[in-house]
């Protein structure tokens, strides 16, 4: 997870371990006891119904998937996405940002003077990352539909 999502993006036992319980319940994954040594532990595989629900849920497109969680998730696991919805969902990203884009640019232009000046910087920023993004995301679209 730290590797796909960066150290900041933390996930607690607490929502992985029961999240784990409900795929092995629902027949998705197949938990196994693999002894290491010393120290015992579950070691997950997923199963045919489990590929058929990721199947699923890579080909499903919603507003959802643009937003910023949802977005990263999802282009963690593009490979296994058809193109077409690959193409969907970055349009979507695409739009979502240039949304974005236009009320930081306004409340950059619109603030008045004296305003604090930190706060008007993490405007500045959050607009650069997000224009960023965008002429990111036109890359990766003109790719995709190449």
């Amino acid at each position: 997870m730290t590797a796909i999502f960066g150290p900041f993006r933390a996930l607690s036992f607490s929502v992985l371990y029961p999240q784990l319980r409900r795929m092995t319940e629902a027949g998705l994954i197949d938990a196994s006891v693999a002894d290491a040594s010393r120290r015992s532990r579950i070691v997950y595989e997923i199963t045919a119904k489990g590929k058929k629900r990721f199947e699923t849920l890579a080909e499903t497109v919603s507003p959802d998937t643009w937003e910023d969680e949802g977005f990263e998730i999802r282009f963690a696991f593009f490979g296994p996405t058809s193109t077409k919805n690959r193409v969907r969902i970055l349009e979507g990203r695409h739009r979502r940002l240039k949304e974005k884009a236009e009320i930081l640019r306004g409340e950059l232009e619109k603030s008045p003077v004296g305003i604090d000046k930190y706060l008007e910087e993490w405007r500045r920023h959050s607009l650069e990352s997000a224009q960023r993004e965008i002429d990111w995301l036109e890359d990766m679209i003109k790719t995709e539909r190449k």
